[in-house]
């Protein structure tokens, strides 16, 4: 909440507001609003551009009825539209291990020159970033990606512009009142959901265009990438899910699947559905190859006579398989079992020439279990 501002007796040098009671949120030990500060500095940060620059601990107050209050309004700060896209940018550039994004991410921010030596700056990126990176969002702090920067910085000529430390200062404060409750907690692993939410739903020409070259990088569909982009989503906390309620695993599961569906079928999610369509389409297109493979191989070992050869599965193909069948297994959310684990266009360890059979049956297998999810198959455009 936001203390009532008294514009009456107001004046250029005094601003005088509501009088709130409360405590301090560094005499509390409550990690819930901790993450609905996060929650509303990511509002404020980058979808309004207008944010509260000094959310220290004595600004921020739980209220009797145990709402979250800010206090003292005296150092605010402006974030314009394209260095909202750029931070965006440059988070998922950073979790996907997209260093080349990165820098020029770094450009787009203003923290680098335009004159910098991508190339170079790249390398030292990829030094710098690579092995917090690869211990997982969970485990990457803003302040340690601060601090590991400083070589780099200095190497390069970063910029420091006013807006990018108010920026940083404020995410800062946040993770270190959150550490004081909880030594393991991090502030971009609370963030990044926001931010993958954000990046799937907005309808900015640079989100956009971010989102597909994120998904595409070098041509090819990236299912991994867009499988953790909408995991991570459906862990966004909203205005509506910003309350303390407790699911068992299989309700909350249901719920996951229900919010993939509703997403990928909104005006909202129409970019995403159009991409998911797409590879569906190219996975039904390698599916009806591998079965007709299938087919005419099990007809041809009946006759007497040698048939002319039936066609296999290209490498794009398979490709095209896999994806089909980890698509299925994301909406579906069905676990795979270990015996089944090989994803359809992988190696068996029994002969090659049964692959096609293999890849069929698993995708078959997984589309069986999947009947309350075909309408979203059947607005396929033809």
């Amino acid at each position: 909440m936001v203390p009532e501002m008294y514009l009456e007796q107001t004046r250029r040098r005094v601003l005088i507001m509501e009088w709130v009671e409360g405590v301090r949120l560094s005499e509390v030990r409550d990690l819930y609003l901790v993450e609905v500060g996060v929650y509303c500095s990511l509002s404020q940060l980058l979808e309004y551009g207008f944010y509260h620059a000094d959310p220290h601990p004595g600004n921020l107050l739980r209220t009797i009825d145990g709402k979250l209050a800010y206090l003292d309004f005296g150092m605010m700060g402006e974030f314009r539209q394209e260095l909202r896209d750029g931070f965006i940018e440059a988070c998922l550039h950073l979790v996907n291990r997209d260093f080349d994004g990165l820098a020029k991410d770094f450009v787009t921010l203003g923290l680098l020159p335009a004159t910098a030596q991508k190339d170079e700056v790249t390398k030292a990126l990829t030094g710098v970033f690579e092995s917090a990176v690869n211990k997982g969002v969970q485990n990457i702090s803003f302040g340690d990606l601060s601090g590991n920067l400083g070589q780099t910085m200095y190497k390069f000529k970063f910029q420091i512009p006013s807006y990018f430390s108010l920026v940083i200062r404020s995410l800062a404060v946040l993770e270190g009142i959150a550490i004081s409750f909880n030594p393991n907690y991090k502030v971009l692993s609370s963030s990044y959901p926001w931010i993958a939410r954000k990046v799937l739903t907005d309808n900015s020409p640079n989100l956009r265009s971010t989102l597909y070259t994120l998904l595409y990088k070098d041509g090819t569909f990236q299912i991994d990438r867009l499988e953790s982009l909408l995991t991570e989503s459906l862990r966004a906390r909203t205005e509506q899910t910003l309350v303390r309620t407790q699911q068992d695993e299989s309700d909350s599961s249901r719920f996951a699947i229900k919010q993939v569906l509703s997403f990928t079928l909104t005006e909202q999610g129409a970019f995403v559905k159009d991409l998911l369509l797409q590879e569906i389409a190219k996975g039904l297109d390698a599916l009806g190859v591998a079965t007709l493979s299938s087919v005419t191989s099990a007809a041809a070992s009946r006759l007497p006579f040698a048939p002319s050869p039936s066609p296999s599965l290209n490498n794009e193909e398979a490709t095209n398989l896999r994806n089909l069948y980890r698509l299925l297994l994301l909406v579906a959310k069905t676990p795979q079992k270990e015996n089944s684990s090989r994803a359809p266009g992988h190696e068996s360890t029994g002969e090659k020439g049964d692959d096609g059979a293999d890849d069929m049956s698993l995708v078959l297998n997984e589309m069986r279990s999947f009947p309350e999810f075909l309408p979203v198959l059947s607005v396929i455009p033809e």
